[in-house]
């Protein structure tokens, strides 16, 4: 039995050929006829014998287990194989040598060679640079803590909040809510359809008026606002419907560049941001399309663009990729994290339960209009689990 696992500088090489139970070492052939190894003068031939009919000693196979795997082998006994080369069950293999590169199957070896240490410093060096973005992010004290150690105030405040509706006066569509959102975060509201998650949204942006309990968006009191102001509050608040509510008589191009009219941006900013924007979403062929032109889901990207183009503080999306392709609900995910990341507080209602467990942000639970679950760097789960 031949010994596969060969070292730089074995003085004797694994036999290429045989011939009356002989070989020549010092010699091996490659596949294209070169010799890898050669030496000044080769020994005399010696018979080959059966690597385990040699029993070494206990001290010489201890020494041979301790030594270091890059020295020199070990004299060969008389009719034997060098103990250095005879494997070990509990040793991991030795490196492979192919005259060229160094290949181990164990514990890497330092490569000297100066294209390898050139990316090495590369690298150090990247990871030393404060743009650098690792794979998993910081676990760290939650938003909602940092802001309240530092006094900030939540850019949303739900106390007791209670909403019924006429059509079903003992069946309240939220019950006893209290919730606050934090300047910053990225919430997730879950839970079964009907849950109450929509009437939840739309009291935020004073769509629905609920009957009793307070209600504090950017430190303005939505049960006592004046009517007049309410158009004021919402041009600060990036909304995406479940219905879309887009403008039938007007182009998806259009619907966007409305929502910078509203607020009196310049032309100049318009005819740059809009086409952006459609493009970030999957829309740049449809810009002259009307909506009854367009798909739903082409429909609910128009929404989303038509929210997110005037990067507002607070982003309140619901449902924002029901209708989408698992390909554009991932682009619209991450163009909304983008912009959690910048500073605005994105809140998204969703039955998206692979996205909410691979984000891992906070995710409030809501189950016949109580909040059952309210967990930082939560998952979709079995919503009040």
């Amino acid at each position: 039995m031949g010994n596969h696992f060969r070292k730089p500088g074995d003085e004797q090489a694994t036999p290429q050929a045989t011939t009356g139970g002989q070989y020549v070492p010092g010699h091996v052939a490659s596949t294209d006829g070169e010799d890898l190894f050669s030496q000044a003068s080769a020994p005399t031939a010696q018979p080959v014998a059966d690597p385990f009919a040699y029993n070494p000693a206990p001290e010489q196979m201890a020494a041979s287990q301790t030594a270091d795997p890059l020295a020199a082998p070990a004299p060969a006994p008389a009719g034997g194989m060098p103990l250095a080369n005879i494997p070990s069950p509990d040793q991991p293999p030795a490196p492979v040598s192919t005259g060229v590169f160094m290949t181990q199957a164990g514990p890497a070896v330092a490569s000297t060679d100066l294209s390898e240490q050139r990316q090495i410093a590369d690298v150090d060096t990247a990871l030393q640079s404060p743009d650098f973005t690792s794979v998993f992010a910081p676990v760290g004290e939650s938003r909602k803590k940092m802001a309240r150690e530092a006094g900030v105030e939540p850019v949303i405040l739900m106390e007791h909040l209670t909403k019924i509706y006429a059509a079903q006066p003992n069946k309240p569509a939220l019950d006893d809510v209290n919730i606050e959102i934090y300047p910053g975060e990225f919430v997730f509201l879950v839970g079964h359809s009907g849950s109450g998650k929509t009437t939840l949204l739309s009291t935020m942006v004073r769509d629905v008026k609920p009957t009793s309990g307070r209600v504090l968006v950017a430190g303005q009191d939505l049960m006592r606002i004046k009517n007049r102001k309410v158009p004021f509050l919402r041009r600060q608040i990036g909304t995406v419907f479940q219905d879309f509510k887009l403008l039938p008589n007007k182009t998806a191009y259009e619907n966007v560049a409305f929502a910078l009219e509203c607020i009196g941006k310049p032309r100049a900013v318009i005819r740059s941001q809009v086409p952006e924007v459609l493009r970030l979403v999957g829309l740049a062929d449809q810009m002259d399309s009307y909506p009854d032109q367009l798909s739903g889901g082409e429909q609910q990207r128009v929404a989303v663009a038509r929210a997110m183009v005037n990067r507002p503080p607070l982003l309140i999306c619901d449902e924002p990729t029901g209708n989408l392709d698992p390909a554009i609900s991932l682009g619209i995910m991450k163009l909304l994290e983008r912009i959690n990341r910048t500073g605005t507080t994105v809140v998204v209602a969703t039955h998206d339960r692979e996205m909410v467990d691979s984000m891992h942000r906070r995710v409030i639970a809501l189950e016949a209009g109580h909040v059952v679950r309210d967990q930082e760097r939560g998952g979709y789960g079995s919503y009040g689990a």
